[in-house]
């Protein structure tokens, strides 16, 4: 797999940007949803492994591009409307990702490859898929816990609270336990983690 160039690299960083640029979905200071989102995903993955290669980062800024553009209420509620949901987003996101990178001068195979690694194809056992995870379970807990969890029972919280756990390396775990967060979402964590998160204590505002 031929080397990926920086002006390459950045050049794509652009387009992706462009394209989520479109979410008419914005934030309250008036930016597009999934563009903050791709922003954090990139901030969180400096933080957690500023050695990553390019085809990561690419990964990395592209796994929710465009995602105004299915929605979950376009398809039956409950698990399985959910998972079918998911399953085709990842598609999406990765046939989006891969038009891009083709019209920036990509190679085939790297592109395969960084599509594989956005459908988080084998995330348990290829090391950029499972990146690509500890960063998307990062960005959750450091920018979307706390509103999410006004919308959740107690209970229910705490149930995906433990799923994404175990979804993370023990890197990642150690990196959200230095989170700041807010008194009732540090309660969650630690009644999800069954004490105080595997002998350690997450930061509290």
């Amino acid at each position: 797999m031929r080397k990926l160039e920086g002006q390459v690299v950045e050049r794509c960083v652009r387009q992706f940007d462009a394209a989520n640029s479109e979410d008419p979905n914005l934030e309250a200071d008036g930016t597009p949803k999934e563009l903050s989102y791709a922003r954090r995903m990139s901030a969180w993955l400096d933080r957690l492994a500023p050695q990553a290669p390019a085809e990561v980062r690419l990964a990395v800024r592209a796994q929710h591009i465009c995602r105004w553009k299915i929605p979950r209420t376009t398809y039956p509620s409950g698990r399985t409307g959910y998972l079918r949901w998911r399953r085709d987003l990842g598609r999406f996101h990765a046939d989006t990702a891969g038009r891009i990178m083709r019209e920036c001068g990509v190679g085939a195979e790297t592109v395969q490859r960084v599509q594989a690694t956005i459908r988080k194809e084998r995330f348990r056992t290829d090391a950029w898929a499972q990146t690509l995870e500890d960063v998307a379970c990062l960005v959750f807990l450091d920018h979307y816990f706390e509103p999410f969890a006004a919308t959740q029972e107690r209970r229910d919280m705490v149930r995906i609270l433990r799923k994404t756990w175990r979804k993370m390396s023990s890197g990642a775990k150690d990196a959200a336990l230095t989170i700041d967060y807010s008194a009732e979402c540090a309660s969650l964590l630690k009644e999800a983690l069954g004490g105080g998160g595997q002998g350690q204590s997450s930061r509290t505002r």
